[in-house]
Order: structure tokens, then sequence, then C-alpha cells
């Protein structure tokens, strides 16, 4: 369904992508990740026909994304990471607007949505909350039933239970057969969701990995609190990787052998422990090393 061959754009100072190729299939969900700066967005601008590449080219349903980007505007929906609105527009009125300029006639998509994310319609835009902005958004990327998405950090400033909302999204329109490309730093997200997955660092694509492959990469690293210092003696000489956060907090590491583990938390007069949520950050930093100044 998408495209990526030899897509190069190079800016005057020296930064961009080079060489970029791959495709993405039909029904997959793909996720396209990187540390910020590294060329993620030049090529999402690439694939909406927004950019002129200085080579190379991106198709999408065999059109290209450049000469065809008016033909390709209705099938494809596209959710940015940094959002502009009409401020002054309250939220109603944007949806009509884009409606009509889309010429869609069917609004009950758009109404469902609305209801589903419980997004108020009559302010004006600008006085909304980040969170209430994103659900805007969203709904404008979904309302016209699209075939294609291209989602840049999708869930930025959602709350957890809209997050969940929003995956939620993603699964159904994934078993319809939709494409789907979706930008990320939260590995969990792009666990959930997508099959395969695309690394980029400093314009160059280094990687496509099936997502089981990248799960294989993570680690599993826990919050402890313990009402008792004297239990940090216990840690020290367990033999896990960890570090002292405060003197009831320390982070570890879990790689396997969770049995014992846990046997040694219950020695602890332990208070709360939470998982730490991996950034995709984390991962490039064990996979790649330390990336370099990139500029999209």
């Amino acid at each position: 369904m998408i495209n990526v061959e030899n897509l190069t754009q190079v800016y005057t100072n020296g930064k961009g992508v080079f060489n970029l190729s791959f495709t993405i299939n039909k029904g997959e969900v793909f996720g396209y990740l990187g540390p910020n700066g590294a060329g993620k967005t030049t090529t999402i601008r690439n694939m909406l026909g927004f950019s002129n590449a200085t080579k190379g080219k991106v198709t999408i349903n065999g059109i290209n994304c450049r000469n065809g980007a008016k033909e390709l505007n209705n099938n494809i929906g596209y959710l940015p990471g940094e959002i502009t609105f009409f401020e002054n527009m309250t939220c109603i009125q944007f949806l009509v607007f884009i409606g009509e300029m889309r010429k869609t006639k069917n609004t009950i998509l758009r109404d469902s949505l609305i209801d589903r994310l419980d997004l108020k319609t009559t302010g004006k835009i600008s006085k909304l909350s980040k969170g209430m902005k994103q659900k805007l958004a969203i709904i404008t990327a979904f309302m016209h039933d699209p075939a294609v998405y291209i989602l840049d950090e999708p869930t930025s400033g959602l709350d957890p239970f809209m997050k969940n909302e929003f995956m939620e999204m993603i699964k159904e329109e994934k078993d319809k057969g939709k494409t789907i490309m979706m930008s990320s730093h939260v590995f969990e997200e792009v666990q959930r969701s997508c099959n395969r997955a695309g690394i980029i660092r400093e314009g160059h694509l280094v990687a496509i990995e099936d997502i089981n492959t990248l799960d294989a990469m993570k680690n599993n690293n826990y919050i402890v609190s313990i009402a008792d210092e004297k239990d940090l003696k216990k840690i020290e000489t367990s033999g896990y990787s960890f570090k002292i956060i405060s003197k009831n907090k320390f982070e570890i590491e879990i790689k396997s052998k969770y049995n014992d583990f846990f046997k040694l938390l219950s020695h602890c007069s332990v208070t709360n422990i939470d998982k730490k949520q991996q950034t995709l950050e984390d991962i490039f930093m064990k996979y790649y090393g330390k990336a370099g100044e990139a500029v999209e």
C-alpha cells in the first residue's frame, strides 16, 4: 500500500533523510521509530506530498504522493505531531469545515467519534486543553473513514483512559484491513498495535524489525519503595542491577528469575512497586548506542 523508494531529501545544513526504502503492506500497522530529530517528520511530509524530495519517491496505492496529493487526500487520515487549528472556530465549526473541504456528506462516523472520545464541541478551540485538542485532531483524521492512516505521536496529551480507547480504535481499523503508519515514543503502544517497526537514525533507516524482536530488547525495570532503608542492604547483595533513587526507593532491572525477585521482595518492607514504562529511546541507546544530533 505504501512504497518508499530511495527517498532522499537534503537540507541546506546537510541534514535530512537519505536513500530510505521500505514498504508497508495493506492491512499492516507499521511503527516508525527514532529519536527526536531522526527524520521521521521529513519522511511523513513526503508521504503527504508536502515536500519535494531531492531524489526518490513515495507512492500510496500506486499513486505518486507528490503529484497525486490532491487525489490521495480523501484516502489518508493524517494526524500531525504538532497540531495547528483555526483557534477562533469552535470544534464543530472546524469539523464541519474539514468535512466540506473533503466533500464528506455523511456525518454519522464523525458524530459517533465525538461521542466516543467525549469531545466538547461548542467551545472555541483556543480554550481547549492539550488533551481536548488531541481528541479533535484524532476525529479529524478518522471521520472520513480513510484507507490509510499516517499518525505522528497520536496519543500525545491524552489521559490513560483515552489512550486505551485510541488503541482500541487502532485495533478496529486494523481489523477492517486499513493500513496504518504510526510514529510513537511509547514502546507499549507500538508493541500493542504494530506488526513491524522501521527504525530511523540520523536520516538513515537502520533496521526494520518484527515487533517481537524489539520486545526482546526491552528490559523490565521496577521502581520499589520500602519502609525501612536497611532493606537496601538486601538489595545490594542480591546480584541484581539496581540504582538508588532515594533512601527509601530504588529502581531494579529484572531480566529473568521473577520468582527469585519476588522472593527477595517478600523479605523487604515494600510499600509500593511500579513497573517503569520504557521509552523507545532506552531501546535505541541499548541497540544502537548514542545517537548523534540530527534535525528533522
